[in-house]
């Protein structure tokens, strides 16, 4: 007797699984992970208390619900218990779905939303601003998940003098909720940052569920620094984004809220140094003004001593005006130097001059290797461009 396949083997126990169960099997179960796909399908998990299996409903069944189906519903699923062949991960394919309530974790994810809006905790009047121009931001997240990867990107991106600070913890599971509560603290008692940027990457209900306890919630709303909240991506809402004096959608939106770019700030110090050049010159010619006027009192032409002295007095305020904005000029020159020797480092032309090359194809540049294709393209040098013929030979 030949061995059985695996092909053989998925297939006889997706027969043994359909034949077993009736059809259709009726499912209750909480609704988890929901993903809709872009074709249409619903894939997402159904759970109790003890046991989860994986479900999907086809694009045409999902046009016929009248309901549509979320995280947390309560559901009864009418379908076929089958196998997916290629992965062999048996699955629930359901053609029908009723709403019987709503889940244990959603409901108390409503229930603390209303005891929190009654206590104020929403209230917009009291959320502070973010600070124009930060110089520390701190990150409250995973050291190794996305989400830090995206912040820390996306802000050097934005501005390379910007300092942040990463106060590591956990965002997923038991100790995540007084990991995070603890972070708060700390950075709240470090002090010596302006902002702070809270959050994780995407996931379901039961994944960002410590951003929904009410510790997190309540020290977010305690906190003496202002604090940006990032979780998950733009459908997922929890309790610490309502909390929070300022929602992103996502942590790569967080970095581009709270960090203003380069080129903002050198258009803002140009603006401040034009100012007070124009502040300083008024209160120059108000001075000769106030020189001419002494000068012609007739109370001042009799004493001449009394108007030297007043005269000496103008000569030493304008003196000191003068060193004044020859100092601030100084300073904002300064700045202006270390900052454009900053965004030199960060010109293309400057990275292409250093024997690095930028390839283009149909207009794009490709920045992954997936992008690549065989055919035209061309290749850019510090010193001009190469069009080639490409042709890849490990797709």
């Amino acid at each position: 007797m030949r061995p059985l396949t695996v092909t053989d083997i998925t297939r006889a126990i997706k027969t043994a699984l359909e034949t077993c169960f009736p059809y259709p099997v009726e499912v209750e179960g909480e609704i988890c992970n929901f993903r809709p796909h872009y074709s249409g399908h619903a894939y997402f998990t159904l759970k109790d208390s003890y046991s989860e299996i994986s479900a999907v409903m086809w694009k045409s069944r999902v046009q016929q619900l009248e309901q549509a189906l979320a995280n947390g519903q309560q559901v009864i699923c009418s379908g076929q218990v089958s196998v997916y062949e290629k992965t062999g991960r048996y699955q629930l394919n359901v053609l029908k779905a009723r709403a019987v309530g709503r889940g244990d974790l959603q409901q108390r994810f409503e229930l603390l939303k209303a005891k929190l809006w009654e206590l104020g905790y929403f209230d917009e009047a009291r959320k502070r601003p973010l600070p124009t121009y930060p110089r520390r931001v701190a990150l409250i997240t995973s050291p190794t998940g996305a989400a830090v990867r995206d912040l820390i990107s996306v802000a050097m991106r934005r501005n390379p003098a910007i300092k942040l600070v990463l106060r590591p913890a956990q965002v997923q599971g038991a100790r995540a909720a007084p990991d995070l509560v603890q972070a708060l603290r700390d950075v709240n008692n470090y002090g010596d940052v302006d902002v702070i940027i809270i959050g994780r990457g995407g996931g379901s209900l039961e994944d960002l569920w410590a951003f929904n306890e009410e510790a997190l919630a309540r020290e977010i709303y305690n906190s003496r620094i202002p604090v940006v909240s990032a979780v998950g991506h733009e459908i997922d809402i929890t309790l610490a984004d309502l909390v929070a004096d300022r929602r992103a959608p996502t942590p790569s939106a967080a970095a581009e809220l709270v960090v203003p770019r380069a080129s903002e700030m050198l258009g803002q110090l140009h603006y401040y140094q034009e100012r007070a050049v124009d502040l300083i010159q008024a209160r120059i010619r108000r001075g000769r003004q106030q020189v001419a006027a002494y000068q012609q009192h007739h109370a001042l032409r009799r004493p001449q001593y009394q108007l030297n002295e007043q005269r000496a007095e103008v000569t030493q305020w304008l003196r000191r005006r003068n060193q004044a904005m020859m100092g601030l000029i100084a300073r904002r020159h300064s700045q202006l130097e270390m900052l454009n020797q900053r965004l030199d480092a960060l010109n293309p032309a400057s990275v292409l001059a250093r024997g690095y090359v930028q390839i283009e194809q149909d207009g794009q540049t490709i920045g992954h290797a997936a992008a690549l294709k065989s055919g035209l393209a061309r290749v850019v040098f510090g010193d001009g461009y190469k069009d080639i013929s490409l042709e890849i030979i490990n797709e």
